[in-house]
């Protein structure tokens, strides 16, 4: 296994390393830092990456080779001194929901998501204004529907090596964290023309930083 990259002095990761393959149990053997000290490092723009164990979670990383059943997009609101998750969600669409949800009450059932979560951060960073305006865009997209047959045709595309060829309003969850990079003018290096959460985990723009759960 490759391990997460060596830290910088500021904290982060260096620029050249990239997100090797992994599996589950190389997740939980990664150090975990308290949400309180994530939550103090984390910019707007960084990708929250999760494995999950739930019937859908399993089906998505079957289908997409990978542990990886969900990304999201953080978006710090200085403001209101709250960390959201900009992500499209299975049965809902596209919703901006707070990063403790995730941690203390998902899915508002008082319990902490069952899986585990790694931050990442695209290196080099892109400028501020930048990720404000893939943000800013990814809100725009609020309420759109999640594309659940979408998660079939990846399958197909994988296998056949064959990428998307229409663009509508539905995505899935890396479809729209890829989507709003991209209006946003910020670019991805994907190694396949398709987008699941594994090719956002392998793109050499993709540096993980450490494990919250």
């Amino acid at each position: 296994m490759a391990p997460l990259a060596s830290a910088d002095p500021d904290g982060l990761n260096r620029e050249d390393a990239i997100a090797a393959p992994i599996t589950k149990r190389e997740i939980r053997a990664l150090p975990r830092i308290g949400y309180d000290t994530a939550r103090a490092s984390l910019q707007t723009g960084d990708l929250v990456f999760c494995s999950g164990s739930y019937v859908f979670s399993r089906l998505i990383q079957r289908f997409t080779r990978s542990v990886w059943s969900h990304v999201g997009i953080v978006y710090r609101d200085a403001q209101l001194r709250r960390v959201f998750v900009l992500e499209s969600e299975t049965g809902i669409g596209v919703r901006l929901v707070p990063l403790s949800k995730y941690l203390r009450d998902y899915h508002g059932r008082r319990r902490p998501y069952r899986g585990e979560i790694v931050v990442a951060r695209l290196q080099p960073t892109p400028a501020r204004e930048a990720l404000e305006r893939a943000i800013s865009w990814g809100l725009d997209e609020l309420t759109k529907p999640y594309d659940n047959g979408e998660i079939v045709r990846i399958a197909a595309r994988i296998v056949f090596r064959v990428g998307r060829r229409t663009r509508d309003r539905k995505y899935i969850c890396s479809e729209l964290v890829h989507e709003c990079c991209r209006q946003a003018g910020i670019t991805l290096r994907l190694q396949d023309n398709f987008v699941s959460p594994i090719d956002l985990w392998r793109a050499p723009d993709v540096v993980p930083l450490h494990r919250i759960l």
